[in-house]
């Protein structure tokens, strides 16, 4: 038992949770990124080419990542959490956009109209800002409630550590 629990903890290929949380957290970031990317080109083509009330194109263009976003974390952030069926991946969405969406589309909302609006500063800058400020809180929800871990039929938590009793 001793020699099981050292090679769950000195196997590089299966990462302690600190580790697996920093992983997570950089990848999170990572679609974020490319998603804080899709949101600016988004907004920039529903604002300055379509001409749309800046708080339109902001919530438009939110719900662009947002979407994008979901897709990628299901797929490379929480791989290792798969949907068992397309319904739970359906739930999951419903869950993200409960979640992540609301945050990020409020929040957006909110800090651009004060930004924008109040304070008169650059759409896009602002918008970087308010994205920046979101980002935590959505890491947090998408961990804990759109992704979690699966449970064992004990109740407690499916995180792949080793057992100590059988």
């Amino acid at each position: 038992m001793t020699r099981q629990v050292w090679e769950r903890v000195s196997d590089p290929s299966k990462p302690g949770k600190a580790r697996q949380a920093l992983c997570r957290w950089l990848k999170f970031n990572l679609v974020g990124g490319i998603g804080i990317a899709v949101q600016l080109l988004a907004l920039a083509i529903f604002r300055s080419l379509l001409h749309l009330d800046y708080l339109l194109a902001t919530g438009l263009a939110v719900e662009a990542a947002v979407l994008h976003n979901f897709l990628w974390h299901e797929r490379f952030t929480w791989a290792d959490r798969p949907a068992l069926r397309f319904k739970h991946s359906l739930v999951r969405l419903a869950r993200f956009n409960a979640t992540n969406g609301a945050v990020s589309i409020l929040g957006n909302l909110l800090l651009m109209r004060w930004m924008v609006g109040k304070l008169r500063l650059n759409y896009l800058v602002s918008n970087l800002v308010a994205v920046s400020v979101c980002s935590l809180v959505n890491f947090l929800l998408s961990d804990r409630l759109v992704f979690e871990r699966k449970e064992k039929e004990n109740g407690f938590p499916d995180d792949g550590n080793v057992t100590l009793a059988r």
